[in-house]
């Protein structure tokens, strides 16, 4: 096991080297573009962009400049020109909001489709299974900015059961902290219970006329004993790959929607803003921030695979 995670960390490294080339690629080497007078902003001076091109060695070989680029990014000097602040603080003082957005949903979205994917297998053709499935179907298909816009107008404005805006840190009242993040939590939480509990339900039914289960149930063990030992535990090792990369995803700042629907002073609508004004040093610290999310719960889902099945520990 220690050699597989010693293989899946370097090459994780590795990945994660690769996506910085292919970022430095997009926003600094595009022909016809000049990246010092992008990253100094529309309204920057030759003053500034001629500060930005020293600053990122755009009058050096271009393996300086992306030498020069990550270091910059990985130590937290990069400047947003628009508004001259630094863009790692704001990351940092941002990321505490998205974690208590992701987190919890993740867990509550985590927690249905195994439940309602078991039920479902469970009682597959019967009416509860009929019902949850088109339940899922209906959650897969509404889009996350109109669910969103949907529980904010019908439980905060019409109801007014909850607030329509605003955020409480957890330390400082955690009831608050939860009352003013519930809809959002069911809001992202919605759509990948769906999708989850659809795939979940496919992959115990596969399971069932496995030839090890058939076994287990030979030897007598109960029916509880064969779905969670075996079925269960088997059937959720794709459940898992997937959830390690939507998991990273959202915390790397793709719960934008979310974010700004809500009024969320997190990572998303911090991009969001960026995006709508074309401010580069935020999309580019962006984009990484995002891409080491992504690498690293890959290879941390690859990790608990193996643990859930040793065979993989020989092939990966």
């Amino acid at each position: 096991m220690a050699r597989f995670v010693v293989r899946r960390t370097a090459s994780a490294i590795l990945l994660l080297f690769a996506t910085s080339i292919v970022v430095f690629g997009i926003f600094e080497v595009i022909p016809s573009y000049n990246p010092a007078r992008a990253i100094a902003g529309r309204n920057a001076t030759p003053t500034t962009v001629a500060e930005v091109s020293r600053k990122f060695g755009f009058d050096k070989p271009i393996y300086v400049q992306y030498g020069k680029t990550m270091e910059l990014i990985f130590t937290g000097q990069v400047i947003d020109y628009s508004d001259n602040l630094n863009v790692d603080s704001q990351f940092a003082q941002r990321f505490p909001v998205t974690v208590s957005l992701v987190v919890p949903a993740a867990l509550i979205w985590l927690a249905g489709a195994i439940v309602l994917g078991s039920i479902s297998a469970l009682r597959v053709g019967g009416l509860a299974d009929r019902g949850l499935m088109v339940t899922a179907i209906v959650g897969v298909s509404i889009p996350i900015f109109l669910l969103a816009a949907v529980l904010l107008y019908a439980f905060a404005f019409k109801l007014t059961w909850f607030p329509n805006t605003g955020y409480t840190t957890l330390v400082a009242n955690p009831a608050q902290w939860a009352y003013h993040l519930f809809l959002p939590w069911i809001s992202i939480a919605v759509l990948s219970i769906g999708f989850y509990s659809r795939v979940l339900r496919s992959n115990l039914l596969d399971m069932a006329n496995e030839d090890f289960v058939r076994t287990a149930r030979a030897k007598g063990l109960t029916r509880r004993q064969v779905f969670t030992r075996h079925m269960l535990r088997n059937s959720l090792m794709p459940v898992i790959t997937m959830f390690g990369l939507d998991f990273a995803v959202l915390l790397g700042g793709a719960a934008l929607v979310t974010e700004t629907v809500f009024n969320l002073p997190g990572i998303g609508q911090y991009e969001a803003q960026a995006i709508g004004n074309l401010d580069v040093p935020p999309i580019m610290v962006g984009a990484m921030f995002t891409a080491f999310f992504v690498v690293l719960f890959s290879a941390f889902s690859d990790i608990v695979y193996a643990l859930l099945d040793p065979r993989i520990r020989l092939t990966g």
